[in-house]
């Protein structure tokens, strides 16, 4: 069965066909996409095995949501080869999309030798992995936007715009989709795709936000835990650009992504941007300034005098080929983002059921998709 597709050429939602009962290997699930990601996967019927460390703060979304009650919740590290091909050529999955990172870029400045063995060398491992589980049909593996040169011009980078990257964690990535580019072209091409049956595709994406992330010095957690405590938040570089998008915007990309390689078709193992529109590239001041006005309640923000280490000052992506040929279209503007994820909170600090919450969101996500 294909996908339901609009007058206009979109995907207007996930083709269920394709992931019922699907064997999905998926690494990173502890952290926030993995998370959601996780969800959506169970709520669309695939059988998900989660590989990754313990979550690295408290609380956290895995916690939060109950997600090892839908899924199979395997804990390890991808720098543990041995442990990572068992858990992988046990399962034998037919999709593997890997998330498994250290995603941030002011810890790879503290850490820069243990973010390029995570980024490089786990994706590897990964990749190895698979080149051992004849099962596996389509493999997404997940960088970041970050892994362009940036040269702070004012239009989106497209996907044959140099890779490279001022900080450990930006070169890190951009390393991670060379390593992914190798092992498609050596043993996965798609020049022989007749024969190995196996897609291997990047997706690099904007600015996640959405409810369930408290990771340290992010945006939107540093100003959802101030304002929780009543207190003002300092802000960094309020003039920085980013494509902000909602959680699943990037998530449904990968799941179109694997949908494509799962049928068979070669043209997308390659490297896919998943970004918002252009006048959802906000500055930071404007996304604070947003969240004040959402969250109500005396919240406020205040310029932090130290802007810390080097981050890029303007950053978009450029999804046309996303749109082109995947039908793929960012659904959700920045204003009613930041709307659902000041309402997750706010249900998470009633004390709500937080997976039912969620899985509600991912619907109202579908529902926008049919409508668009």
């Amino acid at each position: 069965m294909e996908a339901l597709v609009s007058a206009a050429g979109s995907v207007i939602g996930p083709d269920r066909a394709v992931w019922q009962n699907r064997r999905v290997f998926l690494t990173g699930h502890t952290g926030f996409k993995g998370g959601w990601l996780s969800l959506w996967l169970a709520q669309l019927g695939a059988r998900v095995r989660g590989y990754a460390q313990d979550p690295y703060t408290t609380p956290n979304l895995l916690e939060a949501a109950k997600i090892p009650s839908v899924i199979e919740d395997v804990r390890g590290d991808i720098l543990d080869r041995a442990k990572l091909e068992a858990a992988m050529t046990e399962f034998q999955p037919e999709i593997v999309i890997h998330m498994a990172a250290q995603p941030l870029v002011r810890l790879s400045y503290v850490d820069p030798l243990g973010t390029y063995a995570t980024n490089v060398l786990g994706t590897g491992h990964v990749l190895e992995a698979v080149r051992k589980t004849p099962s596996v049909r389509a493999v997404v593996s997940v960088t970041t936007d970050k892994c362009y040169e940036n040269k702070e011009w004012h239009w989106g980078y497209r996907e044959n715009d140099p890779l490279g990257g001022y900080d450990p964690y930006s070169s890190s990535k951009a390393c991670a989709e060379l390593v992914t580019a190798a092992y498609r072209q050596s043993f996965f091409n798609v020049a022989k795709f007749a024969e190995h049956r196996c897609g291997i595709a990047s997706a690099r994406a904007g600015n996640v936000i959405g409810g369930g992330d408290w990771s340290d010095d992010r945006l939107i957690p540093d100003l959802v835990k101030g304002f929780l405590r009543g207190e003002a938040v300092r802000i960094r570089r309020p003039n920085s650009i980013r494509p902000w998008q909602h959680v699943l915007e990037p998530l449904w990309g990968y799941i179109r992504i694997a949908e494509e390689l799962y049928k068979g078709n070669a043209s997308a193992a390659s490297a896919w941007n998943f970004g918002p529109a252009d006048d959802d590239a906000w500055p930071v001041g404007r996304i604070a300034e947003k969240m004040v006005q959402v969250w109500g309640d005396g919240a406020k923000w205040i310029l932090d005098a130290d802007p810390g280490a080097h981050e890029a000052g303007y950053l978009k992506l450029d999804a046309s080929k996303a749109r082109a040929e995947l039908g793929w279209h960012p659904s959700l503007h920045i204003g009613t983002t930041l709307e659902w994820l000041v309402n997750w909170y706010r249900a998470q600090d009633r004390g709500e059921d937080m997976q039912a919450y969620t899985l509600n969101q991912i619907t109202a996500y579908e529902d926008l998709l049919k409508a668009s």
